[in-house]
């Protein structure tokens, strides 16, 4: 059997063992990827391309690599690395159709991050130089 003792403050809690200690963890886990599930969901649309292409595929139509390329000017190649992070934090779902891939919203998504979203995207459309735009000369 092993003996944890968790420090609260400046004094030591009462110590754990067995079934506690596991619930504790568990909990603690759960906690801290909730954590990192949102960190990482602010820190994808931190980055002003992937914010654009979300934007056009919040519209909850599907979208290929080749239309996103088309609207925001950049190459297939980070357009592609853009849509992967999107997807495997699990924003979107993808669907190949033959040489193309298409992507769309997923509608799974929590309510929360479905919020946290619309929330980024309005203010990033309200903005006065959105993300949305191409390229400014």
């Amino acid at each position: 059997m092993f003996l944890i003792s968790f420090r609260i403050g400046r004094r030591s809690a009462r110590p754990l063992t067995g079934v506690n200690v596991i619930m504790r963890l568990r909990a603690y886990a759960h906690a801290m990827s909730s954590h990192l599930s949102l960190v990482n969901l602010l820190a994808a649309l931190s980055e002003p391309t992937r914010l654009s292409a979300l934007g056009i595929i919040w519209d909850g139509d599907e979208h290929c690599v080749c239309e996103l390329m088309a609207r925001l000017g950049v190459s297939q190649s980070r357009m592609s690395r853009h849509m992967a992070r999107l997807k495997a934090i699990g924003l979107l779902t993808d669907r190949r159709d033959a040489q193309w891939v298409r992507y769309r919203r997923n509608p799974d998504l929590p309510a929360a991050w479905v919020a946290i979203i619309d929330t980024v995207l309005a203010a990033a459309a309200a903005d006065m130089r959105p993300p949305f735009q191409t390229k400014v000369a």
